[in-house]
């Protein structure tokens, strides 16, 4: 019995030192890998608006008033006849960090009877739009490196025929939005 306890106690040693030795040996097969950083964010801003002092008439005809500032330009024009055509050009700028992009080109105020006569446009990089645009894609970067110059025109056209010509002086409001997102914006 004494033998068997000493051939116990000689297993259970050696495979004690077999554990042991394994550990050993796993341990120095074992790596942990660590990675650390630290991120730094700047500030970003959205800031797309007029350049000031950029509003500039264009057509012999000028108006009786107009003004400039920040989103907002307004004009006021007598055309006197058809064939009276007013323009002028007016820059927008991107002030902020984050790049944008002109969507879309709302145009509105005329009813159909107007349209017969009136032509309003805005120009844009040699293309014309009379009318509501989506789905545009133009771009303007950030940090005042381009301006971006819309030439704005309002014609008193010769209707084709002349009986749609107004019978009494008309005031119209005429209205343009030009819609400006993210130029990493999906929608």
């Amino acid at each position: 019995m004494r033998r068997e306890k000493s051939l116990q106690n000689t297993v259970i040693i050696i495979l004690s030192i077999a554990i042991i030795a394994m550990s050993i040996g796993f341990a120095t097969y074992t790596s942990i890998l660590n990675i650390n950083g630290t991120a730094t964010f700047t500030a970003a801003s959205w800031d797309v608006h007029f350049v000031p002092d950029s509003f500039n008439e264009t057509s012999t005809i000028t108006s009786t008033s107009h003004s400039l500032t920040g989103t907002d330009a307004t004009y006021s024009v007598t055309l006197p006849e058809p064939g009276s055509t007013y323009s002028f050009t007016v820059g927008v700028k991107n002030y902020g960090t984050i790049k944008a992009k002109l969507k879309k080109i709302e145009l509105t105020g005329l009813d159909a009877n107007q349209a017969k006569y009136i032509e309003h446009t805005i120009t844009l990089n040699g293309v014309t739009y009379s009318s509501t645009t989506d789905n545009l894609a133009v771009s303007l970067d950030p940090n005042e490196t381009e301006t971006a110059t819309f030439t704005v025109t309002v014609k008193y056209n010769y209707p084709t025929n002349a009986t749609d010509l107004p019978s009494s002086n008309q005031e119209v409001t005429l209205n343009a939005k030009l819609y400006y997102v993210d130029f990493n914006a999906t929608e």
